[in-house]
């Protein structure tokens, strides 16, 4: 309870900075529409020219993007603020701060992780929220609670993997102060919005064990999709280029 209490007082103390002026709700709202935008313009225009790449359709690759977006606005929400105080331009390892955020009587590792929110990132939240319903829609497919449940499952463990990676670009921080790695991994980041199968083979290499941002997208046969569908599936395309 008294962590709960904590994340609660850290969340209103945030949310008292970031709405002090209204300006920042606009300009918010403006960047979600436009990150939210382009995205699904984008897949509009290009499935607008062919039906399927690499077996991935319109409504699939739109759920896809949705769950990106839902994943990159929880991490906008308090993860990517903390983390930024921490090991950001001008952080607390960067200003010697750091000392005083061990000596608070509380754990380290929670409260560099939960001190700073930023609740317009509701907004880029709800937005993802509503490409993801959209892309449900337009697949056609009933879903019963066991699969809403399956899903908010699969949800949360992506989100545990992807606070687990970021942890690990910003500890790297200590081994090298003047490198900021999370930007790093933003870039490697924004790759996940796509299907990793589209990706050439040493990349999706790159992405799935190195910087593992393909784990915590959703597979276009269920929840796990196995080497071996793969393997048969590059055999059956193989086949029809030789015919």
């Amino acid at each position: 309870m008294r962590y709960l209490r904590l994340i609660r007082l850290f969340a209103e103390a945030s949310a008292q900075n970031e709405l002090a002026y209204q300006a920042n709700f606009w300009i918010s709202l403006l960047h979600s529409t436009l990150n939210t935008g382009t995205g699904v313009l984008g897949l509009v225009v290009l499935f607008g020219q062919i039906e399927t790449v690499h077996g991935w359709d319109f409504p699939s690759t739109l759920a896809l993007l949705g769950v990106y977006l839902t994943l990159s606005a929880v991490r906008g929400l308090f993860i990517g603020p903390s983390l930024d105080r921490l090991a950001g331009m001008d952080g607390e390892v960067w200003s010697g701060r750091f000392d005083f955020t061990l000596l608070r009587p509380v754990d380290g590792q929670f409260f560099a992780s939960f001190r700073y929110w930023q609740p317009l990132a509701l907004l880029d939240l709800a937005m993802g929220l509503g490409v993801l319903g959209l892309a449900i829609d337009r697949l056609g497919q009933g879903f019963s609670l066991a699969h809403l449940f399956t899903f908010g499952l699969a949800m949360a463990a992506a989100l545990v993997i992807l606070y687990a990676i970021l942890l690990i670009f910003t500890a790297l921080i200590f081994w090298s102060p003047g490198f900021l790695f999370t930007w790093v991994f933003d870039a490697f980041f924004q790759m996940a919005r796509y299907p990793v199968g589209l990706y050439p083979g040493w990349l999706r290499l790159a992405l799935t064990w190195i910087v593992p941002v393909g784990l915590i997208q959703p597979q276009r046969k269920g929840p796990v999709a196995t080497v071996k569908d793969r393997t048969h599936t590059g055999r059956l395309i193989q086949k029809n280029d030789s015919v």
